[in-house]
């Protein structure tokens, strides 16, 4: 749980760090990949990433020059990053401006439900953190290099001078 701002926005710039790294680990051929008929396209959920910040945040009054879902994602890699680095930079910002550390503690309309600031902070991180986790997986089976995260991946194990764990 979230304190204060400050420590949703360190989390925050970490956890978004490491999406962009996701992010320019793709491909724009790998953006139309799936691994099933019905599943989503590794451009679809990094869409769903990216537009799912203005989408949230709305929940709670804030109105994020960004992207909207119902726009198609982009065809090139490079466009995700532009407007995932935009979206983020907004939300931080206001946050920043319309709230204080008190307000982690108040209550908020969310999807119907009732929850606290932080709360609704933590949850977004993590939903974050879920769909970047199955963008990894599908870059797996795509054949992608994919970054480490929270340690390194097999790729990188290699620029440490050590051989890849099985």
């Amino acid at each position: 749980m979230y304190n204060s701002l400050d420590d949703f926005f360190k989390d925050f710039k970490i956890e978004s760090e490491n999406t962009l790294k996701v992010f320019q680990h793709l491909t724009n051929e790998s953006l139309s990949k799936k691994v099933y008929p019905e599943g989503r396209t590794l451009g679809r959920i990094a869409w769903h990433i990216v537009t799912s910040i203005p989408e949230s945040f709305q929940q709670i009054g804030l109105k994020l020059e960004c992207p909207d879902h119902s726009l198609p994602p982009p065809k090139v890699v490079s466009e995700f990053s532009y407007a995932y680095e935009t979206c983020v930079h907004l939300l931080v910002e206001n946050l920043k401006k319309n709230f204080t550390d008190e307000d982690l503690n108040k209550e908020f309309e969310f999807y119907g439900e009732k929850l606290l600031l932080k709360d609704i902070l933590y949850g977004f991180i993590k939903h974050e953190i879920h769909h970047r986790a199955q963008m990894i997986v599908l870059m797996r089976q795509a054949s992608l290099t994919v970054p480490g995260i929270y340690g390194p991946s097999k790729e990188e194990w290699k620029e440490y001078g050590m051989e890849p764990q099985e």
